[in-house]
Order: structure tokens, then C-alpha cells, then sequence
């Protein structure tokens, strides 16, 4: 209980309040969901936990109205006589800060800012709400250096640098209540960890500290509480949301299904079908998987609709954040008739008008397209309707795997990072910066954050005389002497040290971004560094949706004017080849294996059907317990084609080890490629797949000695080691206006990677860099799983005259590497023609 914190009300001053707030359920015509009033009433005895449930059924008032109503039972409300005084006079009035509210998206604080003021205003709470992000004006800031409303909103970037205030202590003095929002977001990466350690540290000064977390689409939900909760605390409370959402998954249907599909050029091609829809909807938002694919869509829209112009948008993240509030705002009140968005709408913000939601492409996972559906629909009772663009056929297969798994209640996992070294170097960093701290007692205090409760004592000495004297090879560099011991309290002394740190602090990692600016001083957004290295001044590109002109890139600014015509190359941004998730690639090997014995339910099953029946006739459609391999020669060389359908993920590791195996037994070089469902090996010779069947390619013994020996390991965990360097502290970013570039952080942490490697290989960031690589970039418990399931499975070897249609986009995908004066369409048509022919 909390007996640490403020004064709590009487039971029946809290019954008053309840019938208060319920009294404003129904005066605005609603009455309060079960799972709503069970929330409050869990608040109230001190409870904390994890509220679940599907996007617009109502989770952010079960968390909110749980200290509104203490705050009302405190009789903390505004005297009718000074209602009107200036806003500042009552700010003084406000209670100091009671609750906390982390969101991991700054874009989503404003609007969660007008759904969390609603009631403040209309139960009359003398409550102070604000924001602090990094888009809060100084002025703000200012004010808030001083006095922290009673309710602040805030990112776990901002909630970090609020630790490294010498007076945050006094600052969090009268904290009751933190919640954290879209906690599946946070949970699977490095800003989840960062969140535990803070929460860890407020819970120090404020036992008895009330925490809540809310989740939609997630599937371990006991992990995902236990994480926030942390190890010091009683077991999580875990209220799942009342009336279970319904959803509608339909797809439109290719009128010619060609039976030699490849992947990316379909999606355009259904604009003809995609037009009718948002024509009949009131408002609607049409997602892609890449910031490149809503720069296409939108102007392929504008160019079929031109009288839409003004009536639709497009949003993402690298846009500027007047133009993203632009959108958001013109979507809330119903004035924008579609928006082309990426995932920068996934979350947060009420859009109650739409009523469509299309998916252009895959989802590539359960929970993201039931993410995206809930933008349709959103409030309780209403059913959320989506449908599916597809890019290729095969993606149909997808769509109608991803609506079983919906129904059947399969919603992918997210598995924190455990000890992740670089986070905890930062934190003790912010921590010695702002109250300094003991060794022991700090220790203490980070074990009691889940992903660091298995932190060793070497380990945490290591981490101590990393940030002291900078370890064993960089002891003698004073620049990475960041704290200092005196007198048992390490610390932060340096001004210049503060200064860096502080405008570090964070675990987000991209590829460097340039902003693009009109010549007369606009600002549109941000590409990545490595696209405009390609153009010089005088090519043009879409962004933004606008056609432009690069005039010159300077001091990290693409100086830009407006370009006649719609022609261009488009941004390319980084995570674009996003991989199927396990849970939809199970799904995709059970829909075969229905396909193999004759059964294709639904439409999307029923318009794929001539090519997995073609399919089937040349070859084999694999069941879930069989792993086909198909064996084909052509003009280019010996194809292997293995059909796991793990994911692309999960495949880039599997055909680099089984390069790795096959040429162990013949002296040739393989050519790997991936896609979501399989791995090509291609060879000059044939590869002597027999034996090694016989033997272990397909074993999960040896896994990972035999990946970093098959992948360029150095290389990649150098590229890792980029991010881990700039988390840990070992480089700096630059100041605002003189950033580094992408080129120059490689070379400054890489140095520095040479340097660990060679002088100080017990490193702990050095290791850390090697096990994120397996861990993260190849999903190493997936592809043990893999393999594991594979090795026991039953193998078709297939030996084939022609590539058949699940080696087509493979062929496909190694086609675009290369470089040739043909365009890719004109000579994917003729393969297509020959094997069309083939097939009669």
C-alpha cells in the first residue's frame, strides 16, 4: 500500500467521487465499462498492473479517471468564484505533480493532452496539465524548471533528462501515479529499458509509487506486466478490456492473378479498385509499410484525383511536425478525405471520422494490422473495418493467415532486451549528473528493473570504471573520464561533460537525417543522409508530396525549391524490408497446407488457387511438418531453393549457414538470397546436397559458431557497435546545426571497435555488439527454432525443369542486384511469357 506517499481519502469520500464521475458517464450519454470501474477501484487500493485492451475501447480513461477520482475525493476542485482567473494564478493554485504519463511517441502528446483535459474541465479539477517533449517551447520548459504541473506528459527521452536535474528529487516529491502508454511500443527495445530504469529510480523516492501500463495487441501480457512492475513490487494487476472489439479483414482481389507472382509491382496497379473506396467513405487512411511507398501512393492518388486536392494528405515521420499536426487535425474534425500514412498513425490519436482503413501490402505481422484496423472504428461497440492492397499474390496467402490467427486469438510476443550494458552506462551517467549516487545503493536500485535484475557485481564494477577512467584501453583519454569518485558519491563535475550528456540522452538510433528546407526558409522534414548522397544539385525527388529540386546540401540541410512535374526518385528511409513475425508465418504454413489437401477457405485462399494448384503440379505445397527443397538448373547456374516460411529475418541466417555447410563439402561461392518465405542458393557447380542433408546442414548444433563464420560477423557487429557507442556515451552526435555524418559516426565508433578488439577484448560493449547482431538483427531464438523445427521435419526434394512459382520472386529479387539496360518489368514479362507457356 501506499503508506509512503501523500495523505489518501476516505473511502467514502472516494464513493462520492465515483458517483461523480459516473454521473458525467451519463450526462454525456455513456455509463462506464466493468473493466473501467474495476481499474479505478484497483487504483484505489494501490494496486498497479496492466491494462489491456483494443484500440478505441476506452483504456485511456480506466487509467486516468483512477487518480482523477482521488483528486476529486481530495475535493480538489476549482471554486466557482475564481474560474475565470488567469490561467497562470490558478497553475499556482494547482496541486504539485501527482502523476506522470510517458507516451513513446512525442507526436502523440498534444492530442493525449485534449483527451486527458476533457474531464479535468468538466468535473471542475483544480489540475494543472502540461507536456514536456522535446517539441515544448522554452518557454514552457522555463516554467516547469520551476513547477511541474500536476499532470505531465512526457517521452522517455525528456522523463531521462528530468533525472539529471540536480532538484529532481524535490522535483517528484509528491508523485502518486505513473502511466505508461502503448507499453507494447516500448517493451521489445532499448526505450523499454531505459523506462525501467527510471521508473526504478522514482520508485526509490516514492515507495508505494502506483504504476500502469497500457497495451493493445500484445501477447505476453503476465511478461510484459511483470517488466514494468519491475522485482520489488506485489504481482501486477492485469484488467482486460470489456466487450472483445469486432473487425472486418477484407482484401481487394487482383482481376488477373498471374501465376508467377513477384513481389512490389502489383500495389499500383489496383488503384482503380482503392479509388471507389475512399470515394464511398466519409474519411479514410490508406497505410503503407514504407515512407517511400506513401510518397507513390499520394501522388499517384492526386494524379487520378485531382479535385481531392486539399482533401487528402499524407503523414509520416520524417515530415515536419507543423505538417504532421496539420494532418492529424484535419483528420479529427473530418475536413481530409484520405490520409497515406506509415506507422507514424499507428498509435495514439482518436480519429473517430475514419471509417476506412486500407493496408497496402502486408502487414507482415497480427498485431500491426490490428493496430491499423482499430484507426477504423474507433469507439467501443463499433466494428473496425480494413482492407488489404495487395503487392503480390502471395500476399493474399498472408492476409487470409493473418485473419485466422485474429480470429484465433494469436498475437505476436515482445521480448524486452535483457541487460543491455550501453542503456545502464547511459542511465548511471544521467544519474551521477543529477543527485550523483552510492555504488551499492544504485545497484540495488537497477536490480530492481526487470531487464537488469540479473546485473552481476563484476559487471557493475566493469560499468563504474568505464565511465570513471573509460576501461582498460581508454584510461589514458580524459575525455571518457565522464564521473567522478569523491568520497564515495560518483558525479558528474564537468560542465562540458553535462552539456553532451544531456543532449545524448536517448536510445533511438537511425541513419543520420538531413532536413530539407525551401531556398526561402520553410521547413518540409528530414530524409536520411545516405539517399541525397546519390543526387547532386539539379535532380529532383518527391517529398513531402511535392515534387522538388535539390539546390545544395550544407552544414546538414538539402537546400530545396519546387520542381515542375511529378517525376523523381523517392526517399528511401531504413526498415523498409520489415520480416514476416513468427506468429503470421505459422499462420501463412497452415493456410499451404490446407491449400495441399485440397482446401482453400475464404477469397483470398480462392483467388491464389491456380497458382499454388500450378504449384503444386510442378513441384510440392509443403504441410507444416515438411521443409521443401526444390533443385533447378538454368542459364545462370545450380539453384537450391529452400521453403521455410520463417521470414526474411530468420532466412537471412539460415542461407548464410547453409552457404557456410554446403561449401565446407565443394570448393565454390554461393549467391544467397531471401525472401519471406525462402532462401535461394545459387552455384556454379552443383551443390552436394545429399550428403550434407546426411549430415548437419539442416542441425541446430553449432549454430552460433557456424553464423560468424558465415557472415561478415566483424562488419556487422561493427555496424552494431555504432549504436551501442553513441547510447554508451564513447561518441557524440555533435551540437544542434554541426551534426556528424553517418560516415563519420562509422568511423569514429569503429575506431574504436579496432581498439576493444585489439587491446581490450573482454570488453563488455565490444561482446554486447556481437550478441545484438544474433539476437536482434537475426532473431537468433527464432532461427534456432527454426532449424530445430526443420531438422525434425519431413524433406521433399524436388528436382525441377523450370522455376516454379515460389521460386519465381526469388529469382526476381537477386534480378534487381544486378545492373542491366533492361528495366526489371521488361525482363521479368519475357521469364514470365516462357514459363506461362510452359505451364499452358
Amino acid at each position: 500500500m501506499n503508506t509512503h506517499l501523500s495523505k489518501q481519502p476516505t473511502a467514502a469520500a472516494r464513493t462520492r467521487a465515483k458517483r461523480t464521475v459516473r454521473d458525467w458517464f451519463s450526462a454525456t450519454g455513456r455509463k462506464p465499462f466493468r473493466f473501467q470501474t474495476r481499474a479505478w477501484n484497483a487504483y484505489a487500493h494501490g494496486e498497479s498492473g496492466l491494462i489491456h485492451a483494443t484500440t478505441g475501447t476506452g483504456k485511456t480513461l480506466a487509467a486516468w479517471l483512477g487518480p482523477v477520482i482521488d483528486g476529486l475525493a481530495r475535493g480538489e476542485t476549482v471554486d466557482p468564484a475564481k474560474a475565470r482567473e488567469a490561467e497562470t494564478k490558478r497553475r499556482r493554485r494547482s496541486p504539485p505533480l501527482r502523476v506522470l504519463w510517458i507516451t513513446p511517441l512525442r507526436a502523440l502528446a498534444g492530442d493525449t493532452e485534449n483527451s486527458l483535459r476533457v474531464p479535468l474541465e468538466a468535473l471542475g479539477l483544480n489540475w494543472s496539465l502540461e507536456s514536456r517533449t522535446g517539441d515544448t517551447t522554452s518557454k514552457i520548459k522555463s516554467r516547469q524548471s520551476k513547477r511541474l504541473p500536476t499532470a505531465l506528459l512526457t517521452t522517455p527521452e525528456s522523463l531521462s533528462l528530468a533525472l539529471a536535474r540536480a532538484d529532481c528529487v524535490e522535483q517528484f516529491a509528491h508523485l502518486e501515479c505513473v502511466i505508461v502508454d502503448e507499453w507494447h511500443e516500448l517493451l521489445g527495445s532499448k526505450r523499454g529499458s531505459q523506462t525501467e530504469l527510471c521508473l526504478a529510480r522514482l520508485r526509490r523516492w516514492r515507495p508505494g509509487l502506483k504504476t500502469w501500463g497500457l497495451s493493445a495487441t500484445l501477447g505476453n501480457l503476465e511478461e510484459a506486466a511483470a517488466t514494468l512492475l519491475g522485482t520489488s513490487g506485489d504481482a501486477p494487476t492485469i484488467l482486460s478490456g470489456g466487450r472483445r472489439k469486432k473487425y472486418a479483414v477484407d482484401s481487394i482481389l487482383p482481376q488477373n492473378v498471374e501465376r508467377f507472382p513477384w513481389s512490389g509491382h502489383l500495389g499500383l496497379k489496383q488503384l482503380d479498385q482503392v479509388l471507389p473506396i475512399v470515394e464511398s467513405a466519409a474519411s479514410s487512411i490508406l497505410f503503407t509499410n514504407t515512407r517511400s511507398q506513401t510518397e507513390l501512393w499520394y501522388q499517384a492518388i492526386l494524379k487520378a484525383r485531382p479535385d481531392w486536392a486539399g482533401r487528402i494528405a499524407l503523414h509520416h515521420g520524417s515530415l515536419g511536425k507543423e505538417s504532421r499536426r496539420w494532418v492529424e487535425a484535419g483528420l479529427k474534425n473530418g475536413e481530409l478525405k484520405c490520409v497515406v500514412s506509415t506507422s507514424s498513425l499507428d498509435l495514439g490519436v482518436d480519429f473517430a471520422p475514419v471509417d476506412r482503413v486500407l493496408q497496402v501490402g502486408s502487414p507482415k505481422g497480427v498485431a500491426r494490422l490490428l493496430q491499423r484496423a482499430g484507426r477504423s472504428g474507433h469507439a467501443p461497440g463499433q466494428t473496425s473495418r480494413v482492407t488489404c492492397v495487395p503487392t503480390h499474390a502471395f500476399e493474399l496467402v498472408e492476409v487470409a493467415a493473418a485473419r485466422a490467427a485474429m480470429d484465433a486469438g494469436r498475437i505476436e510476443a515482445r521480448t524486452p532486451p535483457k541487460k543491455p550494458l550501453d542503456v545502464l552506462i547511459q542511465h548511471a551517467v544521467t544519474v551521477a549528473l543529477g543527485t550523483g549516487f552510492d555504488r551499492d545503493e544504485l545497484l540495488a536500485e537497477i536490480r530492481t528493473a526487470s531487464s537488469f535484475a540479473a546485473v552481476t557485481e563484476a559487471e557493475w564494477d566493469w560499468c563504474l570504471d568505464f565511465i570513471t577512467r573509460g576501461g582498460e584501453a581508454l584510461r589514458n583519454y580524459p575525455e571518457y573520464s565522464r564521473v567522478v569518485l569523491r568520497d564515495g558519491e560518483y558525479r558528474v563535475e564537468d560542465k562540458g561533460i553535462a552539456r553532451r550528456h544531456r543532449m545524448s540522452i536517448g536510445t533511438i538510433a537511425s541513419d543520420a537525417a538531413v532536413e530539407v528546407r525551401y531556398l526561402k526558409g520553410a521547413r518540409l522534414g528530414t530524409v536520411e543522409e545516405h539517399f541525397l548522397s546519390r543526387l547532386k544539385p539539379g535532380d529532383k525527388f518527391l517529398f513531402a508530396g511535392r515534387p522538388l529540386e535539390l539546390v545544395k546540401v550544407f552544414e546538414m540541410k538539402a537546400w530545396v525549391r519546387r520542381a515542375k512535374g511529378t517525376t523523381g526518385a523517392v526517399p528511401r528511409w531504413s526498415g523498409g524490408r520489415m520480416p514476416l513475425s513468427g506468429e503470421l508465418a505459422a499462420a501463412v504454413r497452415e493456410r499451404l497446407e490446407e491449400a495441399r489437401d485440397g482446401e482453400y477457405r475464404g477469397p483470398e485462399m480462392k483467388s491464389v488457387r491456380p497458382i499454388l494448384e500450378l504449384q503444386r503440379d510442378w513441384s510440392h505445397l509443403p504441410g507444416r511438418d515438411e521443409l521443401l527443397i526444390e533443385r533447378v538448373k538454368t542459364r545462370d547456374g545450380h539453384h537450391l531453393f529452400f521453403f521455410p516460411f520463417a521470414g526474411r529475418q530468420v532466412h537471412e541466417g539460415l542461407g548464410a549457414l547453409w552457404a557456410l555447410r554446403l561449401s565446407r563439402r565443394v570448393s565454390t561461392t554461393f549467391a544467397v538470397t531471401v525472401n519471406d518465405y525462402g532462401v535461394e542458393l545459387l552455384s556454379p557447380v552443383p551443390a552436394p546436397l545429399e550428403a550434407a542433408l546426411n549430415e548437419n546442414l539442416l542441425s541446430p548444433e553449432r549454430l552460433r559458431e557456424d553464423i560468424a563464420e558465415s557472415l561478415n560477423a566483424v562488419e556487422m557487429a561493427k555496424r552494431q557497435f555504432r549504436e551501442i557507442a553513441r547510447v554508451a556515451g564513447l561518441v557524440f552526435v555533435g551540437y544542434p546545426g554541426a551534426g556528424k555524418s553517418a560516415r563519420q559516426m562509422q568511423a569514429s565508433s569503429g575506431l574504436l571497435y579496432d581498439v576493444f578488439q585489439n587491446y581490450d577484448p573482454g570488453n563488455l560493449l565490444f561482446k554486447q555488439a556481437s550478441e545484438e547482431v544474433l539476437d536482434r538483427q537475426l532473431d537468433a531464438a527464432r532461427l534456432r527454432e527454426t532449424l530445430e523445427r526443420i531438422n525434425a521435419a519431413k524433406v521433399l526434394l524436388s528436382d525441377c525443369r523450370r522455376p516454379t512459382p515460389l521460386a519465381f520472386p526469388l529469382l526476381v529479387d537477386r534480378m534487381r542486384e544486378r545492373v542491366s539496360s533492361e528495366t526489371l518489368a521488361d525482363r521479368v514479362r519475357r521469364m514470365t511469357l516462357r514459363l506461362e507457356s510452359a505451364a499452358g
